[in-house]
């Protein structure tokens, strides 16, 4: 459920942002449209380019998104407000669960030596991330033998792994149909560059030069998002990476603790 929650709120957090910056230029049009009114018209071509003035550029991404065809384009968008609503998740959950393992083992051992396996548990409990949670689960089957307690990190860990893991298959999932919608328009632009010289009955660069600037904004849009998104997965996955190899070190120290608790 915290997960739900942590993944609607970001994805709430990202809408609320759109909706600022849509309501931003919505306010903006009026007075844009008066200057305009008020002064001659200059060609579209010089706004963008030879008028010396910068646009800005979520103006210039707004239009571009037009101009690509809302659908198509609309799509794209939502892949990437999903995928990095899911990406931002999961890196907020494993900075959550990355735990200081040296000082966690000399907090266990030192509970230990004073309270015995209970104090050990409580520590434990009162400790967030995953390492804690194996700890606690080899901790429970201390009076069944030091194999047992290793058997169960093993497996435990394998759990936690899955945990860490989980959600990164949706977000390679929109990696992959980005780029695959963008395409898509390619196609679907492309044929409308045909219709266009079939109706015309002559192959004119005014002719198909509509359906040619649809298929390759679609395009870029959809690699755009992808490589977004793929910076975001495999930053991702090094956390993974670096998390489990910490959770594969302590557990090793962890069952040592246990094999010289048992000693004594």
């Amino acid at each position: 459920m915290k997960k739900l929650f942590m993944f609607l709120a970001v994805a709430g957090l990202m809408t609320f942002s759109a909706n600022i910056a849509s309501a931003q230029d919505e306010t903006a049009a009026p007075a844009a449209a008066e200057q305009v009114a008020e002064e001659e018209a200059e060609p579209v071509v010089d706004l963008f380019a030879g008028s010396g003035e910068e646009v800005p550029l979520h103006q210039a991404l707004k239009t571009k998104f037009i101009e690509g065809g809302a659908g198509f384009m609309s799509l794209i968008i939502i892949c990437l407000i999903l995928g990095m609503a899911l990406a931002i998740e999961r890196i907020l959950y494993l900075a959550l669960s990355k735990t200081n393992t040296t000082k966690l083992l000399d907090a266990v051992e030192a509970a230990l030596a004073e309270g015995g396996i209970e104090k050990a548990k409580e520590v434990c409990r009162n400790t967030r991330g995953p390492v804690a949670s194996i700890f606690y689960q080899g901790l429970l089957r201390a009076d069944q033998g030091v194999d047992v307690v290793e058997k169960t990190i093993v497996s435990y860990g394998g759990v936690q792994m899955s945990q860490m893991e989980n959600g990164l298959s949706w977000i390679g999932l929109f990696i992959s149909i980005a780029p695959s919608l963008g395409f898509l328009g390619t196609v679907i632009g492309m044929i409308q560059a045909f219709d266009a010289i079939q109706a015309a009955g002559d192959i004119s660069p005014n002719v198909v030069a509509g359906g040619m600037k649809v298929a390759l904004i679609t395009t870029v849009g959809g690699l755009i998002v992808a490589m977004i998104l793929q910076i975001f997965y495999n930053y991702i996955i090094a956390k993974i990476d670096a998390l489990s190899i910490d959770m594969e070190d302590s557990s090793i120290r962890f069952v040592d603790l246990m094999v010289k608790n048992n000693k004594k």
